[in-house]
């Protein structure tokens, strides 16, 4: 029998969220109006540049999914409409885009989800295994990845404050998004989402990814692997050495989950980044008829809220993108954990309006950023629900 590993976090009452009372600039609230309308009249351009910057990185070999599907006239594949009054996006942050609009520079920010699922549950009642965000400079093409500590206690876009992972089980990838544009400032509208079979076929259509292993992941490695072929109904391989190797789906998929070593869930991130840039490489290097292969084994396994049609026009155009920046939220120095009551052992954002201070530097050069009065709101909440626990 595998060793289970038990990663769950305590679950919480839904509160509905506090309607905006409108007189600070830096409220949140679902955007509309003139601004919006603005907005829409270059989404298309846009949305052309996010799904090329999609179809490079592993999670979104959902573009070749989509392009088989059509090809095979299948029709519906994990698909889905978020509206965009239903986006919560802090004001603040729609001026500082208008503003860096207008001095020629553009940013697109995609939010990326792996759910704790092997059957297909992607939508929501699942956890996100894996939060991250990909930033992509619309003018040079480099990007830059942000993951998203899964137990960092955070606004859950209700008012009501958890681990930052149960937004998605309770309210699927929309909650999820909202979660992070409202803690980060942030302003995204897409999302892509992988089950664990997702991942583990996809890197097996393109023949493994070159990881390095050293002593204290390997018995985690196997452990987690076996969890997930006992699950998936699969045979497996145990990884036996040490050092630079190739490695399977079920063993890449099990290396992204160690969390049990030195650096804990931290550690756990930078694990699923290395193996994210490690089959982006592959991902670009892969023949058509790696990639059909591909869609077969994943088109029941992905769920996005991007155009079909879209991906199909850009899907010859991956090699254009470059990955060239990752790093992890709350930022090291920043942040500390500890156990709030009930809700478990959570990652705190020492002060949550600094680290999107560092966030916004981080991602788009920005010295100065001053955080909306929504950011500063849910900085204050974090430190009087966590500041008693944490150690003097």
């Amino acid at each position: 029998m595998a060793k289970r590993y038990d990663d769950d976090y305590d679950d919480d009452e839904i509160r509905p969220r506090k309607k905006s009372s409108g007189k600070s600039g830096g409220s949140s609230k679902k955007s509309s109006g003139k601004k919006k309308s603005s907005k829409r009249a270059q989404a298309k351009k846009q949305r052309r540049r996010i799904i090329l910057f999609v179809c490079e990185i592993m999670v979104l070999l959902v573009a070749v999914v989509v392009l088989y599907a059509v090809l095979l006239g299948t029709g519906g594949s994990g698909k889905m409409v978020i509206e965009e009054n239903d986006i919560i996006i802090n004001d603040t942050v729609l001026e500082a885009q208008e503003a860096q609009e207008a001095q020629g520079t553009s940013y697109r920010n995609i939010a990326l989800f792996g759910v704790d699922s092997t059957t297909g549950a992607l939508t929501k009642n699942t956890r996100s295994d894996t939060i991250m965000i990909a930033s992509i400079n619309e003018e040079t093409g480099e990007c830059k990845l942000v993951s998203v500590y899964r137990d960092t206690y955070l606004n859950l876009s209700n008012d009501s404050y958890n681990k930052c992972n149960a937004a998605y089980a309770k309210g699927g990838p929309k909650q999820a998004i909202n979660m992070l544009n409202m803690n980060l400032d942030m302003d995204i509208t897409d999302f892509v989402t992988v089950g664990f079979a997702g991942l583990t076929d996809s890197i097996d259509a393109l023949g493994g990814v070159m990881i390095d292993v050293d002593d204290s992941e390997i018995s985690h490695l196997n452990n987690y692997q076996l969890c997930i072929a006992e699950d998936l109904k699969r045979s497996y391989t145990p990884v036996k050495e040490t050092g630079y190797q190739l490695l399977d789906g079920l063993q890449a998929t099990g290396y992204c989950r160690i969390r049990y070593t030195a650096g804990d869930d931290f550690k756990r991130a930078e694990r699923q980044r290395e193996v994210l840039l490690a089959v982006a490489d592959k991902a670009k290097q892969a023949k058509l008829t790696t990639l059909t292969e591909t869609a077969n084994n994943v088109f029941d396994e992905v769920y996005t809220s991007l155009d079909l049609s879209e991906i199909i026009d850009l899907l010859g155009n991956v090699g254009k993108y470059s990955i060239t920046d990752h790093s992890g939220f709350p930022q090291e120095g920043m942040r500390d954990t500890a156990t709030i009551g009930s809700k478990g052992s959570c990652v705190i954002p020492l002060n949550l309006e600094e680290n999107v201070k560092w966030l916004h530097k981080f991602l788009y050069g920005v010295d100065d950023y001053e955080p909306s009065a929504t950011v500063k709101e849910c900085s204050e909440k974090i430190y009087q629900d966590t500041n008693g626990y944490l150690n003097k």
